[in-house]
């Protein structure tokens, strides 16, 4: 049995204090409320400074701005169908409270049981080719089948495909935000946050309500999602970007980190291939990630059910000699002229054809083959 999650909420407020400081009472049994009892024990766990036991007393004597953001955050609570856990309460996740920076409240929209289930993250470029959309997509999917929750950002790009490929196989999903609960962020993806919490998944943050979309929030939401996950595959992403330091973190918290390879010419693998040449697993397909974590999990590999394969499209025969020759790293208009012997005009109509197929897309210097595998 728990404290009142309103004196976590309460002890969130106070400045000074973080997730660690939250951490440490967590750890020790004693309950946030020993701080508002003034109890020196309480207070040095914390490492409680001037400005902290000022913000305390404001508290309470029910003045100051923290006390109004506590009270709106309760009335909200209350009003909501939003529970909050703390590192105190059974429920709370096991595998996020052995990072170093658990987050004191967790506030969660949904079954709040699937936290607990074995789950992957999948995470990579809000700005994803469409070949690195489908991957995302495919590899939920897969993963979805195999019985694991997918966990991801709810961002554009791959966390959205994430998203999209575990909910269309009616598996649970879910997204970490870096806001409050009370608004959907960004937008665009209402509708897919709704399919998440019907298909038994969870909305997940730490941020109060009223939270805005604050730069400074996503680091601290990637750890929360490399944190409930067993391991953390990487699609598409830049040598710097949000998706290398999830991946990062997922190593310090001693999680397995996967990237998905892509062509040495196209930016947006770069990055996986720098993970990869640090230690990261290299997967092809969807056997590579589930075999690395079958002993965590306590399932195997062989056991889950394999994904279904969508049948390439039948080419006509110039289009499927096109697509030979193209192989698989970017190619502009002039390799192509060079590798097949046709003129422009005659390569122009081809590739668009190929291009609404959906077997190859236009990218920042030329075209590149869509992969169809997991």
């Amino acid at each position: 049995m728990g404290s009142n999650p309103r004196d976590w909420i309460a002890a969130s407020l106070l400045p000074g204090v973080g997730a660690v400081g939250l951490k440490r009472l967590a750890v020790a049994g004693v309950s946030p409320s020993r701080l508002f009892l003034h109890d020196p024990a309480a207070l040095r766990l914390v490492s409680a400074r001037t400005t902290t036991l000022r913000t305390i007393e404001s508290i309470e004597h029910g003045r100051g701005a923290e006390f109004e953001r506590l009270q709106r955050c309760l009335a909200w609570l209350d009003a909501s169908d939003v529970c909050c856990l703390t590192p105190d309460l059974d429920q709370y996740p096991a595998l996020l409270l052995e990072i170093p920076d658990p987050p004191a409240l967790l506030f969660v929209r949904g079954n709040a049981d699937c936290l607990s289930l074995p789950q992957m993250a999948l995470v990579g470029s809000r700005h994803a080719s469409r070949s690195g959309v489908a991957n995302a997509y495919r590899f939920s999917a897969a993963l979805s089948e195999a019985g694991m929750v997918v966990t991801s950002g709810l961002a554009l790009g791959i966390d959205g495909a994430a998203h999209q490929g575990a909910v269309d196989r009616e598996g649970a999903s879910i997204a970490v935000f870096g806001t409050g609960l009370d608004e959907v962020y960004p937008r665009r993806h209402a509708a897919l946050a709704q399919r998440l919490l019907e298909t038994g998944g969870a909305w997940v943050s730490e941020f109060l309500p009223g939270s805005p979309p604050l730069p400074a929030n996503f680091p601290k939401r990637n750890r929360i999602i490399s944190g409930l996950s067993a391991g953390v595959l990487v699609i598409e992403a830049a040598p710097r970007s949000g998706s290398l330091i999830t991946a990062r973190m997922a190593l310090e918290q001693g999680r397995e980190v996967f990237a998905l390879p892509g062509s040495i010419q196209n930016p947006a693998a770069h990055g996986c291939h720098q993970l990869i040449r640090e230690g990261a697993v290299l997967v092809e397909t969807v056997t590579h990630v589930l075999e690395p974590l079958g002993a965590l999990l306590g399932f195997y590999a062989a056991q889950s059910s394999a994904p279904e394969r969508v049948p390439a499209p039948a080419l006509p025969e110039a289009e499927a000699q096109l697509l030979e020759k193209m192989g698989y790293d970017i190619a502009d208009i002039d390799q192509l002229v060079a590798l097949t012997g046709l003129l422009t005009p005659q390569l122009m109509p081809l590739l668009v054809s190929l291009e609404l197929k959906g077997v190859i897309e236009p990218v920042p210097g030329g075209y590149l083959r869509c992969s169809s595998d997991t």
